[in-house]
């Protein structure tokens, strides 16, 4: 994906476009830009007031604030086994911010957490039984059965 152009690109045409120093065209053609471009940035310039690039927001704003954001760090601090569930409470009870598990776990990742594993403990020591020769669990309790 290409990148915008700096905001030093964009105060010059546009400092120039100010001074009279040509039309539009004929200064994209010195800044080697497109013309839409130009058109863009002046119609920003004369909307906003500002030369700089507005950076682009996806998505709505986080109903999560820093003070959301503190109360999640403090309850991870002091409980490091706290479920996504048990977060989405404590935010929910302190702050008043009604999120989804997903959400929290977005919050989470923004922060720089992540949900504790461990990876040290041993796997599990019961193994499922393997049937041999085409013999069913139905077999196997119905000569059980006939054995007792």
């Amino acid at each position: 994906m290409p990148r915008p152009f700096e905001n030093d690109l964009r105060r010059k045409f546009l400092a120039a476009y100010a001074a009279g120093k040509g039309t539009q065209a004929e200064l994209c053609a010195v800044f080697g830009v497109s013309v839409g471009w130009a058109e863009k940035v002046c119609r920003q310039q004369r909307k906003t007031g500002q030369a700089e690039r507005i950076e682009q927001r996806h998505g709505p704003m986080s109903r999560v604030d820093a003070a959301g954001k503190t109360c999640l760090l403090t309850a991870i601090q002091q409980r490091p086994d706290l479920t996504l569930a048990e977060l989405q409470a404590i935010l929910a009870e302190q702050q008043g911010v009604r999120l989804c598990i997903a959400q929290v776990a977005n919050v989470l990742k923004q922060l720089g957490m992540r949900l504790k594993k461990s990876r040290s403990t041993p796997p599990n020591a019961t193994r499922k039984a393997i049937v041999k020769n085409g013999s069913n669990s139905s077999n196997v309790s119905a000569q059980r059965r006939r054995n007792t």
